[in-house]
């Protein structure tokens, strides 16, 4: 069979979009005239900062007789996935892999091995797929290219020669990567070729994309038989029948085809308009297959939780709706509907880290043009009463109790490792102190890094830790983290008062051993963000039934006498007296309404006006 299913795996910023750019450009899947950077990157926020949030499938047509002919003249179909670096996109991962019989193994030839590196790598062995390791950026000054395939050798147990060095800027390099793509990525392997036993089509849903006028449009791996347009399909799970009104593959836009055969990524346009009838990971089977249904994907485990608001309650409907559908093409979203008395209704949303949660509140603001707010990220909590032995998960901080009596608290903590330099290492001891991580091991990873592995809880990492890591070390530090488990905590709920009425958005959990340094941040972050009013605004962290943090910002003052030339210094008194009571009246009644802007500068961290 001449199709070869591959996905290109690496650490962030390694190259991994570039090298794809280079692959469609050699196999001619795009014309020079419409070649332009990130092909891939559907997103405008890709394209902005740079870095790839989706997964993007794509179907080349690769000709070995136009290249060195060491190969048979035929063409071949290449169907490549490519995956984000980022580790909050690690699920997105996941799913293209489990799509594919190959993996390209990126590594930066100036950065070498990263943590993100060994994250992926043991996915991709994880499933068994065929790795090709290949060093990225040799044209740059800075490439350490030996140094960089001994890091290789080591870390797969490979030889020199099964290491391709590229460069994805000029294309050096590319065409023996093609050729090592159709030579050692096996071709797909038919589940019906054990027999007659097992018949009929079977494909796995690894995404999805919704159109208003279309439907559900599912991005699927075809395992067994074929598909054509007019076929009558089921999902498994949902025992929702559909037929399918268009099939085809990705050249990289949605092409058309007669039929998708065994073998194939492709897409079908379903028809189907309700959103909840299939989900990623799904089996579709043509109807009257006997064939049994895959096991799916693993269930993501939300990381990070944040309740978001529509700033205007006549959005909650547009909020929800936006949700859903973000949630098609984003497996690793989840959200629940909740209320608060100041914000009103909204949804508390899961996610896979701090990048995503930025990455959903900036679509939903972008796609969907709604104004929200965003309150502070937390974690989970499990409280425990020692007495009963009952269990209660908290997800927003708002609700995590006043009083503890009684019961025990429990907190996610989280397994990472840093590679570093090892001049740093010092300075990064003191940094795991201040985050109260623990190391676990420390190992020497070739002459220039050293490897640690730690323990630090969840809410830790969230606290700036990656931000202080990537400062310490010049950027040259990597980290890479899964969840370990639970651990006891000790932690209270801190409260944020403005004009005197509690703000939900801003409650957040903190260790008691940094109450009252994390009163005063927020305190002070507020100050400095909030716009001062007709009236004193006062600002208080209160915590444990006690004011920790107190600002008061000053009221604006409005001349009310500058309409008066000379006079009696009478007159002059009098309004100022008027203007004195009327300020009295308003810091009892006056209420702050906060921008929503506020809001997003208090979960980004940043002060900026």
């Amino acid at each position: 069979m001449n199709i070869r299913n591959f996905s290109i795996i690496a650490h962030i910023d390694h190259g991994k979009s570039t090298l794809a750019d280079r692959l469609l450009e050699q196999t001619g899947t795009i014309e020079p005239r419409q070649m332009r950077a990130q092909v891939l990157d559907s997103l405008d926020l890709e394209r902005e900062r740079g870095i790839t949030i989706k997964m993007a499938p794509v179907t080349m047509t690769y000709s070995p007789a136009l290249s060195a002919g060491k190969l048979q003249a035929t063409s071949y179909k290449l169907n490549l996935i490519d995956t984000p670096g980022h580790i909050d996109f690690s699920y997105e991962v996941s799913r293209a892999l489990t799509a594919v019989e190959g993996a390209i193994l990126l590594v930066d030839a100036t950065k070498g091995v990263q943590a993100q590196t060994l994250s992926v790598l043991g996915m991709a062995r994880k499933i068994g797929l065929t790795i090709i390791p290949v060093i990225n950026k040799i044209d740059l000054p800075a490439a350490r290219v030996e140094g960089v395939r001994e890091e290789i050798m080591k870390l797969l147990a490979c030889s020199a020669d099964d290491i391709i060095a590229v460069s994805a800027k000029t294309g050096e390099g590319v065409a023996s990567l093609l050729e090592a793509i159709v030579k050692r990525v096996p071709p797909p392997r038919l589940v019906t070729e054990a027999g007659p036993a097992m018949a009929g089509t079977r494909g796995l849903i690894f995404d999805f994309e919704y159109s208003p006028h279309r439907g559900l449009i599912v991005y699927l791996r075809l395992f067994d038989g074929e598909i054509k347009r007019g076929d009558q399909l089921i999902f498994v799970a949902t025992k929702e029948r559909f037929v399918a009104h268009e099939v085809g593959t990705f050249r990289p836009e949605p092409t058309a085809s007669e039929r998708l055969a065994s073998g194939e990524i492709g897409y079908i346009v379903t028809g189907v308009k309700s959103i909840g009838r299939a989900r990623v990971g799904e089996t579709v089977l043509r109807v009257g297959s006997n064939l049994p249904s895959f096991p799916g994907y693993a269930e993501p485990k939300p990381m990070v939780w944040a309740s978001i608001y529509p700033t205007s309650q006549d959005d909650f409907a547009l909020l929800n709706q936006s949700l859903s559908r973000l949630k098609l093409t984003d497996a690793a979203l989840s959200f629940e509907e909740e209320s608060s008395g100041s914000l009103g209704r909204g949804f508390r949303c899961g996610f896979l880290g701090m990048l995503h949660l930025e990455i959903i509140t900036e679509r939903l603001r972008r796609e969907f043009n709604l104004s929200l707010t965003v309150a502070a990220p937390s974690t989970s909590y499990e409280i425990v009463d020692e007495k009963t032995g009952a269990r209660e998960i908290i997800y927003s901080p708002h609700r995590f109790p006043d009083d503890l009596k009684g019961r025990r608290v429990y907190e996610p903590w989280v397994k990472a490792q840093v590679l570093t330099p090892p001049e740093y290492g010092s300075a990064l001891l003191k940094l795991f102190r201040d985050h109260e991580a623990q190391v676990l091991a420390t190992e020497q990873w070739g002459l220039d890094r050293t490897s640690f592995q730690i323990t630090l809880p969840l809410r830790e990492l969230m606290r700036r830790f990656f931000d202080e890591l990537k400062s310490l070390t010049s950027g040259f530090a990597s980290l890479a983290y899964e969840v370990a488990g639970l651990e006891l905590a000790n932690v209270v709920r801190l409260d944020v008062l403005v004009a005197e009425e509690p703000v939900l958005a801003f409650t957040r959990v903190v260790p008691r051993g940094r109450l009252e340094r994390e009163a005063k941040e927020v305190v002070g972050r507020l100050a400095e963000l909030l716009p001062r009013q007709l009236f004193i605004l006062k600002i208080q962290a209160v915590a444990d039934g006690r004011i920790l943090a107190s600002r008061s910002l000053t009221a604006l003052k409005k001349d009310v006498t500058g309409y008066l030339y000379g006079g009696d210094i009478t007159r002059k008194r009098k309004l100022w007296e008027k203007q004195k009571r009327g300020k009295k009246r308003m810091l009892e009644r006056g209420t702050m309404t906060i921008p929503p802007a506020v809001f997003l500068k208090m979960v980004s961290g940043s002060t900026e006006k």
